[in-house]
């Protein structure tokens, strides 16, 4: 089931068409909707040394999803990320991308996302366009997401899930430390998948 209606094909200039019926139950997901970062992961995949991956997350990020089940231009996503928060299993590691030669979190605490576009792409497949923000640089970012379908669970939450993501350059934000290796090469790729695994409870209606 997909979450937003495909836009009917061009009629011919002599053929009068009616814009295709909403799906009751996609219109019914129409709504705002809070992350919930209990079952929510947002975290990254970034090739070590040239040989391996290393992988990490952020614990700490709140965000909103505000959803049309109807027309997918009227959607949109706004997420914050806590950088302190990253973990990739070695403490000594979290220390060295907090600190200055990478996110310097002290000083730019906050990683957002702001989304400014979204797109049925086929399916359940969706991109969404918008504005990352990491230390003081501004870059446009598009997320190639699949919706994996909505649910209500054991508490009564109506609940979406999407997962998705993004390949980025982190020298683009400013992220350029690094160390030559003898054998060639560097210590720290540039080039970064970022990984979305969301799930978010929608709002109760305003009375």
């Amino acid at each position: 089931m997909a979450l937003f209606t495909r836009k009917s094909t061009a009629a011919t200039p002599t053929t009068v068409t009616e814009a295709p019926a909403v799906d009751p139950a996609l219109a019914a997901l129409t709504g705002v909707y809070t992350i919930d970062p209990a079952h929510s992961s947002i975290g990254f995949t970034v090739r070590h040394a040239m040989v391996t991956n290393v992988r990490g997350s952020f614990g700490e990020h709140e965000g909103t999803l505000t959803l049309d089940g109807t027309d997918p231009a009227n959607s949109s996503a706004a997420i914050d990320v806590k950088i302190a928060s990253v973990d990739t299993g070695i403490a000594d590691r979290d220390g060295h991308l907090v600190s200055g030669d990478f996110f310097d979190a002290e000083k730019f605490p906050l990683m957002t996302f702001r989304s400014t576009r979204a797109e049925q792409l086929g399916g359940e497949a969706y991109r969404v366009t918008g504005d990352l923000t990491i230390k003081d640089v501004t870059r446009p970012l598009s997320i190639d997401l699949e919706f994996n379908g909505s649910a209500t669970d054991v508490y009564g939450n109506e609940r979406v899930g999407f997962e998705g993501s993004a390949d980025i350059l982190r020298s683009d934000w400013g992220l350029t430390w690094n160390a030559a290796l003898e054998t060639g090469g560097v210590m720290v790729s540039d080039k970064v998948k970022l990984n979305f695994d969301i799930s978010a409870i929608k709002a109760a209606p305003q009375a």
